[in-house]
């Protein structure tokens, strides 16, 4: 017994010293999976089965499949793809087109189950003719308002080359950008076409709602190819370089097409929502587009009859209606006749009568119970006060106009001061309101500017000639602004600096590559944001008091001369207005004065947003191939072949 008790100890002990001398897990696995079979075969002609079968050497798995996979020519009705262990099939609901060949695009979808080695690009083809069509067309999509890659936008081809094909037949050949805004449509045959871009909202491929993203392109083109060489890197390993060989391809031309997207103007008019009366002295109404024709409006339980004070945005489609009297403000329920301009199915402007209720937010009931509970708290801090022998109010002050005033502490030289009035004026006395320069110790008075900002109801502008290096003081007496409700303002007062020209820069743009002088150049941040906008003058365009920093440029062709980038209107055959970026941050220190050449047209459209300001970014790589079992050899100090794997 002693002697089978100390042989099992022993082989515990040598099973135990084996398993810390193993490798850790073995070579890896690094191969894709591979296809072993299909039906029917890939690039088959006269096939007639809408269901097709594709049989991998191992269990795979399929990622984003329905946005991912695209099956050319469009297919009205959504195919069924699905994973089924070592196989993928895909049927067709479609019935197929005679003498044409189909294309199912995987992109990147495919990856072995276990390591999630991917495929690659993987595209299955075939023909229900006799031939397969195998020319490519390729390009990208960008958005024409500021030249971001427009990711999964379809892209199809006609060869009706009328402008009615788009608005009234599907997409002959499709293929969807990726985050690139990169296209490859596949399986063209010979012919010459035109190309389309459509971020399709119904699925049937053919542009047919305002709200649906576009691109088109009069240019014709007919496909081409020809024998190409490309240059491919051989790893040794993750950090070495083995060898750079040339690869013959076949090379498919056009692949250079940029197509510039755009959503027309919104012209279907309708009420986007009940109208809203968050605060008990207005209420807002929510059109989907504008119009110069304001609703009609009939009260039901008051009188309407100078009842409002209108304040409309610049496009008109949001109308925020102020209460000029105070009983209308106290009362809960505004029940009114509304009659308005709406489009009909056709797109026709016809008048819709509704019958509404606007309600507060907070019932008049609750505004008072509020209201009495501050008067409350405030008459016991005066009695406190009284008590405590200090100074105090008997009578609780009205409250104060809450003008909000943009103006700075520390300021450009070229800063827009503007007062943002919290209701409408009835009174504005530009008399008592006061700007001082400091010089030499002494304050003088300085004139200024003053008047409601255009197309606005509440907003002012405030304009004064700020002299660089010098000190300001602003000071408002109270009561300066009267509001229609008898609130009027208390008095303000603000020093202001106004920067030396020593803390800036000067920036002139030179530019060329066009004849158009309805040039405008706008000066952005990091973020894309607009800073600076100048309309170009001779060619040139110049910036002054920068502050030290990294700056990006965007121009674009003014054609209305609006100073706004507009849309385009297919029905038109209007594009939208020409945008271009200067391909290049530049960097502006204090005191120095930057010039540089700017050739708009210089650079491809596709190739000039920098990317540090580009938002849409190239989607993420699937996990590359890899060669880890070279890194693992040369850790363990052997030498690796890499030989071919039978799984």
């Amino acid at each position: 017994m002693k002697k089978l008790l100390y042989i099992v100890c022993l082989v515990c002990a040598i099973v135990s010293c084996a398993r810390m001398g193993q490798p850790d897990g073995g070579w890896y696995d690094d191969d894709p999976p591979r296809i072993i079979g299909s039906t029917p075969a890939d690039g088959a002609t006269g096939v007639t089965t809408q269901k097709i079968t594709i049989q991998f050497d191992e269990y795979i798995k399929m990622t984003n499949a329905n946005e991912k996979v695209i099956v050319s020519p469009p297919q009205l009705e959504m195919p069924e793809i699905k994973e089924a262990g070592k196989k993928i099939v895909v049927e067709l609901k479609d019935s197929l087109k005679p003498n044409m060949t189909y294309t199912i695009d995987f992109s990147d979808a495919i990856t072995d189950n276990n390591e999630g080695n991917p495929l690659g690009n993987y595209t299955f083809t075939f023909s229900t003719g006799e031939q397969i069509d195998t020319f490519e067309v390729a390009g990208n999509v960008l958005d024409a308002s500021n030249l971001e890659p427009v990711k999964g936008i379809m892209v199809g081809l006609y060869n009706d080359l009328s402008d009615s094909a788009f608005k009234t037949k599907p997409l002959l050949r499709v293929s969807r950008t990726d985050g690139r805004g990169r296209f490859v449509i596949k399986g063209v045959a010979p012919g010459e076409y035109r190309v389309f871009a459509l971020q399709d909202a119904d699925g049937d491929y053919i542009f047919n709602q305002k709200s649906e993203m576009i691109a088109y392109s009069h240019q014709t083109f007919q496909p081409s190819s020809k024998p190409d060489v490309r240059q491919d890197t051989i790893w040794k390993d993750t950090l070495h370089i083995d060898n750079i060989i040339q690869i013959p391809y076949i090379h498919y031309y056009p692949d250079d097409i940029v197509l510039l997207a755009f959503q027309e103007t919104q012209t279907e008019r309708y009420l986007l929502k009940q109208p809203e009366r968050t605060e008990p002295n207005h209420f807002t109404l929510y059109f989907s587009y504008g119009h110069p024709e304001l609703p009609v409006i009939k009260g039901l339980n008051f009188n309407e009859q100078d009842a409002f004070i209108v304040e409309s945005s610049e496009k008109k489609d949001t109308l925020t209606y102020w209460l000029r009297d105070t009983t209308l403000v106290n009362q809960d329920t505004l029940r009114m006749e509304l009659s308005y301009l709406m489009t009909d199915s056709a797109g026709v402007l016809f008048t819709q009568v509704d019958t509404v209720e606007v309600l507060a937010k907070t019932s008049y009931e609750k505004r008072m119970k509020e209201r009495k509970k501050t008067i409350e708290e405030w008459e016991k801090k005066q009695e406190k006060l009284k008590k405590r022998g200090e100074p105090y109010d008997s009578i609780m002050p009205p409250e104060p106009l809450n003008v909000k005033y943009n103006v700075k502490q520390q300021m450009d030289p070229d800063y827009l001061t503007t007062f943002e009035m919290p209701t409408p004026l009835v009174t504005c006395d530009t008399s008592a309101i006061h700007l001082y320069t400091k010089i030499d110790s002494l304050w003088y008075n300085t004139p200024y500017e003053f008047h409601r900002k255009d197309s606005t109801l509440r907003i002012y502008e405030f304009i004064a000639e700020w002299q660089p290096d010098t000190e300001y003081s602003l000071e408002i007496d109270s009561a300066a602004f009267v509001d229609i409700y008898g609130y009027a303002s208390a008095t303000y007062k603000q020093g202001i600096k106004v920067h030396s020209l020593d803390d800036y820069a000067t920036l002139l743009m030179q530019l060329s590559g066009i004849n158009d002088t309805t040039v405008v150049v706008q000066l952005l941040d990091k973020s894309d944001k607009t800073l600076k906008q100048v309309r170009a003058a001779n060619g040139n365009a110049e910036f002054f008091y920068l502050p030290p920093g990294t700056y990006y440029l965007r121009a674009f062709i003014d054609r209305n001369g609006n100073g706004l980038w507009d849309t385009g209107d297919y029905e038109k055959d209007l594009q939208a207005e020409e945008v271009y970026y200067y391909p290049k941050s530049i960097e502006c220190k204090a005191k120095f004065d930057v010039t540089l050449p700017w050739n708009l047209k210089g650079t491809p459209l596709n190739l000039q947003k920098p990317s540090e300001i580009t938002k849409q970014k190239p989607d993420k790589e699937k996990q590359k191939l890899r060669n880890r079992n070279a890194d693992r050899a040369r850790e363990l100090g052997i030498e690796y072949v890499k030989k071919e794997t039978v799984k």
